[in-house]
């Protein structure tokens, strides 16, 4: 799917909607052919789909925003949301990407939770192909078994660590929130325990037992999601150290080697490159 006339836009959202039709719908959006995706952020309020959404973007970043946490969606990562599941969006830089929307009964084997996974040559083989077909009739044997392929690689994909879950205890949910709105507030457990009325100990055991993540880890993914955005805008590394709360351009570049094996500009250079 390229760019599409609003017309034709409006019926391709009605058919992702519907339960009846193709197993699975695919869709690939070159960034160039819309102004839409060459403005530097843009959000989507709280919506579901009927369907199961995978959604991979070749250059940009993502945001996806629900209940339980969010999910960053670098260049060439795949995002999936289950059927019906509330979320919210945020789009960086100019995007391009590609995804399919799957009917429920076909979602089996898909994870019951959002989550990133990491796409394949073959995944993105198969959506490109997918996604020239006319979706308003019936797919004929050689389509329904390339969706057949699609599924099983998108069920056996690999996760990606690029989930900020969010406490759901009020008072640790309130520290993460402050520090989502503040990430260069570099205060230590103590501080951040005393400021929500609780112990260091019980803030420590809430993060660990509602998050799977000790404090620091948790704040360290969410500063690197953070980054990740603006990075993804065009802003300056040594900015973003700084608005982040890093004591050197270094220290920052050295957190971002850990997660994604190479430094900031080399990581985006490779991500357009791809």
């Amino acid at each position: 799917m390229g760019h599409l006339s609003d017309k034709d836009e409006t019926q391709f959202h009605a058919l992702i909607e519907r339960l009846d039709g193709p197993t699975v719908i695919a869709y690939w959006t070159e960034g160039e052919a819309s102004s839409e995706y060459n403005e530097t952020t843009r959000e989507y309020g709280w919506h579901s789909h009927a369907r199961g959404q995978l959604y991979c973007v070749e250059s940009g970043l993502v945001h996806v925003r629900t209940a339980k946490g969010s999910w960053l969606l670098p260049p060439h990562r795949a995002g999936w949301m289950p059927p019906g599941v509330e979320h919210m969006v945020t789009l960086s830089g100019p995007m391009s990407g590609w995804g399919v929307f799957v009917a429920p009964p076909e979602c089996g084997c898909l994870p019951t939770e959002p989550c990133v996974i990491g796409s394949t040559e073959l995944m993105r083989a198969l959506v490109r192909r997918a996604s020239t077909w006319i979706w308003e009739t019936d797919l004929d044997e050689n389509q329904q078994r390339i969706c057949a392929v699609l599924l099983e690689e998108i069920c056996r994909a690999q996760r990606e660590p690029l989930h900020l879950p969010m406490p759901t205890d009020r008072r640790a949910l309130r520290i993460a929130v402050a520090l989502l709105e503040n990430p260069n507030d570099n205060r230590g457990l103590d501080d951040w325990a005393a400021w929500a009325g609780l112990s260091p100990r019980s803030l420590s055991r809430l993060f660990r037992s509602e998050t799977a993540l000790s404090f620091a880890q948790w704040r360290q993914l969410a500063r690197l999601s953070h980054g990740l955005e603006r990075l993804a805008d065009g802003e300056a590394v040594s900015s973003v150290a700084d608005a982040l709360g890093y004591a050197s351009v270094s220290a920052f570049v050295a957190m971002f080697r850990r997660s994604f094996g190479q430094p900031p500009a080399r990581y985006f250079a490779a991500q357009g490159a791809q």
